[in-house]
């Protein structure tokens, strides 16, 4: 085993690295709230937001319940769709883009 192998340091550096991604590509808010209100159900705005595990979460809920969690997901969806479309510009960036806020 490696003892140079600093796992911490390594995470801070790749998080550091997704942050300035995410700054360097803007989302628009009003496609994503588009996205949740209609696609809400499969987890479409949260993968176009980069929000790879809570997309592959609402999309595995949708289909393994045989829809049933479908309608609960398409409410997640729809009230995330309005809350990204009332934000302004600046505060949709901060929080959903900068920031990695991936429920609510």
């Amino acid at each position: 085993m490696n003892d140079d192998w600093d796992y911490g340091s390594q995470r801070n550096d790749l998080m550091n690295v997704n942050k300035e991604e995410r700054i360097m590509n803007p989302k628009d808010r009003v496609a994503a709230g588009l996205l949740g209100i209609f696609l809400g159900a499969l987890g479409i705005h949260k993968f176009y937001l980069g929000y790879t595990k809570e997309g592959v979460i609402t999309l595995v809920i949708s289909l393994a319940t045989c829809g049933l969690g479908a309608t609960v997901m398409s409410i997640i969806g729809f009230i995330e769709g309005i809350i990204y479309l009332t934000k302004s510009d600046a505060d949709f960036q901060y929080l959903y883009v900068q920031n990695y806020k991936g429920w609510f």
